[in-house]
């Protein structure tokens, strides 16, 4: 009977063990995401922009898109986007390796959201796991051109900051 016993439970150690084995993780990047970022997720890895065909790339705080037939990843977006807003365009959440390899998925899964606006962001957030999100993603993205001395652009992000700080923004 003892025998049973201790073989019952080395069986229902092995099964537990392998039930823990098989949980899925999850990671939370709250304090990672940008304030523009849209609420509801606590894992993001990019942020599809369909009004500009555009990537950020959350955890590396890159923007990736098309210059030249080929896909950059850069600290800003390029001059010709110098319009778009951040804060009023919308964003898809996308948890998948390199998702503008599949532009063509998304782009077109996605092309009836250009031109929508009303999205909650972080900024504007009132939940509490938001509340110590760093409200600086603006001036880090200054700060990181300033150390590639970089200064057209610094020039041109200072006065879009100044702008958009007189907007409310």
């Amino acid at each position: 009977m003892k025998k049973m016993i201790i073989t019952a439970a080395i069986f229902l150690s092995c099964i537990a063990y392998k039930q823990a084995e098989a949980q899925i993780s999850l990671s939370i990047n709250i304090g990672s995401q940008p304030e523009w970022g849209p609420v509801g997720y606590d894992h993001a890895d990019y942020y599809y922009m369909p009004d500009i065909d555009t990537y950020y790339d959350v955890p590396a705080h890159q923007y990736v898109y098309l210059e030249n037939n080929a896909w950059v990843r850069r600290s800003y977006l390029p001059a010709r986007y110098r319009n778009y807003n951040l804060y009023n365009g919308y964003k898809v959440v996308i948890n998948e390796r390199n998702p503008w390899e599949r532009n063509n998925v998304y782009r077109t899964k996605y092309s009836n959201y250009r031109g929508r606006t009303g999205q909650v962001i972080i900024r504007d957030s009132r939940d509490a796991k938001y509340r110590n999100h760093w409200v600086g993603t603006k001036e880090h993205i200054i700060h990181r051109k300033a150390i590639k001395n970089d200064r057209k652009e610094i020039k041109h992000d200072i006065k879009r900051l100044k702008h958009d700080r007189k907007h409310g923004h």
